[in-house]
Order: C-alpha cells, then sequence, then structure tokens
C-alpha cells in the first residue's frame, strides 16, 4: 500500500514522534537545535513546521510567554490539538502555509523555530520572509536541515570498504558518496511505515549557498551553524550511528534578524483570525529527518570484489 504526503502520513508520524520525537529527532538533531535556541521562559516562539507539536508543547511548559506552532497539514495539526486538549500547556496551533503567515503581526516574536521543515517548503524563500517579517528586530531564526552537502536523496549513500591500512590490517572504513551536490530539485521521498506501507513526501534539495542567499535576501544573518553528532542512545540503536560519528547528516543553523520589520508592531501580541485557529495545515512544512524509517540516502555496501574482504 502506498500512502502520499504529510497529510497521510499523520497518524504514523504522530506515534513516532509522540512526546520526545523520534529517536534521530531526541538522540540527534534535538540537542543540538535546543542547545542553540537556549533558555526560552518569557520569549515568544514560533514552531514553524510544527509536526506533532512536542515541541511547541515543551516549549510552553517551560513557560515561554507565548508558543504557536504552524503546519501545513490539517490531519497532523489535528494530532497536535488532541495532545494539547489531554494534557494543556497554553500552546496554540494554527493552519497557514510557512510561506504566508496571514493573521500573524510583524515582530511578533523573538525566536522562530523551524526544525526539520525548511527542506519540505516548495517556496523556501518565501517562507524565510515570512520569518524575517514575524521576527522582532534582533530576533533570531533557528533551523535544522538535511545537510545540503551529504544528504542529497538518491544522489548519496554510505559506502563501507575494508582497507589496508599502513601496519598491514585490514580495516572497515566509512565513506560518504555524492553526486550532482548542484542539482537543484524536487525528490519524492519513501518512508518505510511498514512491512506492506510506504508513505512519499516531497522535499526539496537546495545547496548550502543558496540557503544562506535566501536568508541574506531576507535580512537574516548567519551567526552559527553546526553538524550534530549522535548521542550514545542512537550510536546504539541505529545502524547509522556509528557512521554519523563520522560524517554529519544535517545541519542546524541559527540567524539573526538585521532589519526593522516591514510593518510597524504595535502590540506585543500576535493577532490570529478566530475563524483559523480551531482547525487547521498549510504548504508542505512538514517535519522529517534522515532516519532509519527513511528508504532512502542510507544505503551501505561491501563490494565483494575488494581484497581481503
Amino acid at each position: 500500500m502506498v500512502k502520499e504526503g504529510w497529510d497521510a502520513l499523520a497518524r504514523w508520524r504522530d506515534s513516532r514522534m509522540g512526546e520526545r520525537g523520534d529517536l534521530w529527532h531526541r538522540a540527534l538533531i534535538d540537542p543540538t537545535m535546543l542547545r542553540i535556541l537556549g533558555p526560552v521562559r518569557g520569549l515568544r516562539i514560533l514552531d514553524l513546521g510544527c509536526g506533532n507539536g512536542y515541541l511547541t508543547r515543551r516549549w510552553a511548559r517551560q513557560r515561554a510567554s507565548f508558543v504557536l506552532g504552524v503546519d501545513s497539514s490539517r490531519p497532523t495539526l489535528g494530532f497536535a490539538r488532541r495532545r494539547e486538549r489531554a494534557r494543556p500547556t497554553g500552546a496554540r496551533f494554527l493552519e497557514r502555509a510557512a510561506n504566508d503567515l496571514s493573521g500573524v503581526a510583524s515582530g511578533a516574536f523573538d525566536r522562530v523555530v523551524a526544525n526539520m521543515s525548511l527542506q519540505d517548503i516548495r517556496d523556501a524563500a518565501g517562507a524565510v520572509k515570512e520569518v524575517a517579517r514575524v521576527l522582532a528586530p534582533g530576533g533570531r531564526f533557528i533551523f535544522s536541515i538535511s545537510h545540503p552537502c551529504f544528504d542529497i536523496d538518491e544522489r548519496s549513500a554510505w559506502l563501507v570498504e575494508r582497507v589496508r591500512e599502513r601496519d598491514g590490517a585490514w580495516r572497515d572504513r566509512t565513506w560518504r558518496k555524492v553526486r550532482q551536490y548542484r542539482e537543484e530539485r524536487a525528490v519524492r521521498v519513501p518512508w518505510k511505515i511498514s512491512a506492506d506501507e510506504t508513505g512519499y513526501t516531497t522535499a526539496y534539495h537546495r545547496t548550502l549557498s543558496t540557503y544562506v542567499r535566501i536568508l541574506r535576501d531576507a535580512g537574516l544573518a548567519v551567526v552559527r551553524m553546526e553538524e550534530p553528532s549522535p548521542l550514545s542512545e542512537m550510536v546504539g540503536k541505529s545502524p547509522q550511528g556509528r557512521f554519523v560519528q563520522e560524517i554529519p547528516l544535517h545541519l542546524v543553523a541559527e540567524a539573526v534578524a538585521t532589519r526593522p520589520v516591514a510593518r510597524p508592531l504595535g502590540a506585543s501580541k500576535v493577532r490570529l483570525p478566530e475563524s483559523r485557529t480551531s482547525e487547521g495545515s498549510p504548504s508542505r512544512a512538514g517535519r522529517r529527518s534522515g532516519s532509519d524509517d527513511r528508504t532512502r540516502g542510507s544505503r551501505s555496501r561491501r563490494p565483494d570484489s575488494k581484497p581481503g574482504s
């Protein structure tokens, strides 16, 4: 059975992410992203591409003054709202396209976070312009993405070979093979849901220089980039864990708003249309990662023809 798009995968994604994130998020991506974000108490935070809202609710529990989760998948937001109703934190959720945050006031947020969503948004430039608009002067944009240099859909793969080293011993060595890095394109990403089910979503490969240009054109200056290393949990549980210790598959970046907002901010509150705050979803701002459930970009090969293998 084949499922298409984040709407169709909403239940599966919610069960995977739960309240802590799946293995790849909680033991690889999130620790670096959360460290860069820092303490959230008293801050206004927008979670762009919030998925089931596990981080949105986390920040609300940590006493952020206002937390809004935005996503483009109505079924996904349905799961976020169910979890919020079951254990209220004060987090709110809104259906919007990432490149059209209508109803959200300019300069309304101190932080915008896009955790593994930016590479799934077709109009990334439009989305980043909206991020810059809703950030207060001096506000920060923190985002994580699949590493543009090393995780390029089916054009990248692990290569494991046995190599004879200087001491004469044969040892396994890992490489990351990459081709057509400069070719930017949309790609259909397969996810292994079960033994007989595969889901597909659309992602967009962009070069690192394209991401920097998009940020610069929106008036955001990159001040930090980090490449997450796996925690021990991931090394022990994921077949790719030890490989990612050597070669990163994700990138976390921080950018700071350098321009005044386009429109003056009156009240500090976010303006939301009442008709759009109960159920919701917009552009494909779902959440994904290079996880073991993703069936591309995680192959390893040991050539039988290699001497001593």
